[in-house]
């Protein structure tokens, strides 16, 4: 038996459900029961993207929610300022190296995924606006916008870094500043910008999080043009 533990954030405009034992799964629905609902088949790609194999055909996955969190930001648009529980407490170098890992292959994986599109400023999105402005519409836009976050992430929890224009090799340079700052390892809680909470676990979950948003969005616009076969999928999604 397989327990997600579900952290829920919400308001009367929507539901966002991460799974705080895979770091960065999440789903989102108009209604708890609809985000709930969508939890074990997130996990189950989760699980093949991050270790190459999934629940087995006959196992059984159960969902505990134990933390809600009501938010008055913009849950229908992935807009979040939960942090876990968990994301407070100190952490062990295995975990770390763990997480670290992880956020690394994410990285990777969207390049890869980024790099088989064959023209990466062709959509089928419309345009449309969120909290943070017109949402990214091409391949080219999403990769942008998702390596634009790094310094803003690392920058809430007071570590300065400039951004390289390769996801990849920006996410690899995050790693040797902070394993630079002393005490790393510690986890300190931040009070970062609009008052929201930070610690360095809530930042690997959020860039392993942030990736999964825009590699589906850019995997399922980049498949519904030039067909599955010809994109890459490290992530396992379903169109």
């Amino acid at each position: 038996m397989h327990l997600i533990k579900a952290v829920v954030e919400y308001n009367d405009r929507g539901f966002l459900v991460y799974a705080d034992n895979y770091c960065g799964a999440y789903t989102r629905g108009r209604t708890k029961e609809e985000a709930l609902g969508k939890l074990k088949g997130e996990v189950q790609s989760y699980l093949l993207w991050a270790t190459g194999i999934g629940f087995p055909e006959n196992d059984l996955a159960e969902i505990s929610v134990i933390q809600e969190k009501f938010s008055s930001l913009q849950i229908h648009d992935a807009d979040t300022e939960v942090i876990f529980r968990t994301e407070k407490l100190p952490l062990d170098h295995s975990e770390y190296t763990e997480l670290k890992n992880l956020v690394i292959k994410s990285a990777e994986d969207f390049q890869e995924l980024y790099t088989s599109i064959p023209d990466k400023n062709r959509t089928t999105l419309e345009e449309r606006q969120t909290f943070y402005g017109p949402i990214p519409r091409t391949a080219y836009e999403m990769y942008e916008h998702t390596n634009k976050v790094t310094n803003y992430y690392l920058a809430e929890i007071g570590i300065k870094v400039p951004n390289l224009p390769n996801i990849a090799e920006n996410r690899i340079n995050v790693f040797k500043h902070i394993e630079s700052t002393p005490r790393f390892l510690k986890n300190t809680c931040y009070k970062g910008s609009y008052g929201e909470q930070w610690s360095l676990k809530k930042v690997l979950r959020r860039f392993i999080w942030h990736d999964r948003i825009h590699a589906k969005a850019m995997y399922r616009v980049a498949a519904n043009i030039w067909g599955q076969e010809e994109i890459r999928n490290p992530y396992f999604f379903e169109q």
